[in-house]
This record gives structure tokens, C-alpha cells and sequence, in this order.
């Protein structure tokens, strides 16, 4: 017994639900900033739609990386319109975790320090 009643059991349960771990990341991340009252779910699916309808493959989004690109997009205007972090703070990040990851040895687990 799985524990699943009503209508989750009519639900297909995906061998993997994300392509990419980072999919997975952006999604946790999502959640867990609107469940700390960063933005509400209808103020996220405004700018995921907006996200969404100005790439410019919009329309022919394939669910993947594309389309958590603009998933990114989306969380990153909520990031600076709740005033968590601006362009600026968001580009020091990606940085900084792109030296990280470019400069730790294989295997080894990638850590950033901000300042």
C-alpha cells in the first residue's frame, strides 16, 4: 500500500520528475521563498508567464532547460522585486559559483563564500 487515495493514484508518477538537478533547485527554491511570504503563487505565475511569453522560442518551449531558463528569469525578477537581491547581487552569485565550480577539483563538493 502506497499510501496514495482519490485523485493522486489517477496521477502519472514520472521516474524522474526534473531533467537536470538544477531544474530540481530552482523549483525547491521557488517554493520554499514563497512559503518564508516572499511572493504569493498568483504573483509567481504573473512573472513565470512573463518569463514564459518573452523567450523568444516562446510557444515552442520543450520543458526542459528552456523552460527553466525562464523559470530562473521569473525568480529572478521575484528576487528583486521583494528586494532580496538585484541584478547586481544575482550576477556577483553567478559568478562567484561559476569560479567555484571552475576552480574545485572533481569530485569534490562546490561551496562559494560571499562577502
Amino acid at each position: 500500500m502506497t499510501g496514495i487515495t482519490g485523485a493522486q493514484a489517477d496521477r502519472p508518477v514520472p521516474v524522474r520528475p526534473f531533467d537536470e538537478p538544477w531544474h530540481a533547485a530552482a523549483f525547491a527554491i521557488t517554493v520554499h521563498l514563497h512559503d518564508h511570504g516572499l511572493f504569493t503563487w498568483p504573483d509567481w505565475a504573473d512573472a513565470l508567464g512573463r518569463a514564459l511569453a518573452g523567450d523568444a522560442h516562446a510557444g515552442c518551449l520543450d520543458g526542459s532547460d528552456d523552460y527553466y531558463r525562464a523559470w530562473l528569469a521569473a525568480l529572478q525578477e521575484m528576487l528583486a522585486t521583494g528586494g532580496v537581491a538585484d541584478a547586481a547581487d544575482i550576477e556577483q552569485v553567478k559568478q562567484a559559483w561559476t569560479d567555484a565550480y571552475l576552480t574545485t577539483p572533481h569530485g569534490q563538493p562546490v561551496a562559494i563564500a560571499l562577502r
